[in-house]
């Protein structure tokens, strides 16, 4: 007979196995919008699933990494360069073109954070944007990518309207199923036990034989090698880009308010935060710049009275987490 004083470990709750489900049949859902969606519909799909990518990317690197970047967009600009010039100029086809459009971000990111990783804090944080900046001062004066006028995906004609929603839709979900799903299978593993440790304190993390040094840079190799993929992505959509727009810094503002409100540090906080800002920004974005000051000033509010966010306050009421990515113990 079982001690009942004895706790028992889980790593999934019923719940948890309901929401891990109910997610992936969601995700798989995805595919088959043009059979049934709006085009409207199916653009509202691709565009929240590259924010949910993005705002994922930046919490694995802020939240987990220790991290602050305002610079992100530095790679949502560069996947999305890479894309259209694989297509333009070297005639790739667009969709085989996407995942090959990671390797410039990958390529950029290593020697990048060997500079930045001598910064800390706030100066970490400014060095990520004079980073994208400087991508983007570069990008306007290269006349290969019609230097500040941008690029159109003329090769994506070729392509039936429903041919590029099936692509598309395909390719969000994939995206999501990387980023989200492998960020999810990352923090179950033993790294992902030195990343929450890191995350907690660096410095007991690193007196513990976790190296830190290494983890961070390979934290900020998957960052912006995710992000790059969602940017690839979002501008085959859009079916153009330009440098105001890939490396536009109102990219970094997105993912600070989705996963300062979501909840940092958490799987389920960017899902929630890119949600809000998703029906927000559709509900509310025709008052303008008042619409934006409120954003900031809730995301100022969240910061200081609920710094865990929304799916902070949603876990004090009930503890249901849709991704447990560490032990839950129960007794006898």
């Amino acid at each position: 007979m079982m001690d009942p004083h004895l706790a028992t470990v889980y790593r999934h709750t019923r719940s948890s196995r309901i929401d891990i489900v109910l997610g992936l049949l969601l995700v798989l859902a995805i595919p088959g919008m043009p059979f049934w969606a709006s085009s409207g519909h199916i653009r509202w799909a691709i565009e929240l699933g590259c924010f949910i990518a993005i705002a994922q990317m930046w919490n694995l690197l802020a939240g987990y990494g220790g991290m602050v970047s305002v610079g992100q967009q530095a790679f949502i600009g560069l996947g999305g360069y890479a894309l259209f010039v694989l297509v333009t100029l070297f005639g790739v086809d667009p969709f085989l073109a996407v995942p090959l459009s990671v390797i410039l971000p990958a390529l950029v990111a290593a020697p990048a954070y060997m500079l930045l990783r001598r910064l800390d804090g706030p100066y970490f944080a400014i060095g990520t944007w004079v980073l994208a900046e400087v991508l983007r001062l570069i990008t306007a004066n290269i006349g290969a990518v019609n230097a500040g006028s941008g690029m159109t995906l003329e090769a994506l004609a070729k392509y039936s309207a429903h041919q590029r929603e099936v692509g598309l839709t395909l390719l969000v979900a994939l995206l999501l199923l990387l980023t989200v799903g492998g960020t999810y299978l990352l923090l179950r593993s033993r790294l992902g036990l030195a990343l929450t440790a890191m995350r907690d304190d660096a410095v007991a993390a690193a007196s513990q034989g976790v190296d830190v040094g290494r983890m961070r840079f390979s934290v900020y190799l998957l960052a912006a090698v995710g992000t790059g993929l969602a940017g690839a992505i979002y501008f085959m959509a859009q079916l153009r880009i330009s440098p105001t727009s890939g490396f536009d810094p109102n990219w970094s503002s997105i993912c600070i308010f989705i996963v300062m409100v979501g909840g940092i540090g958490r799987l389920e906080g960017p899902i929630i935060g890119a949600l809000l800002y998703f029906f927000a920004t559709r509900l509310f974005g025709q008052y303008g710049s008042t619409y934006l000051v409120v954003l900031g000033l809730l995301t100022l509010v969240v910061a200081i009275r609920a710094p865990s966010g929304h799916w902070g306050l949603m876990t004090c009421m009930r503890p249901w987490p849709w991704f447990p990515t560490g032990y839950i113990l129960t007794k006898g």
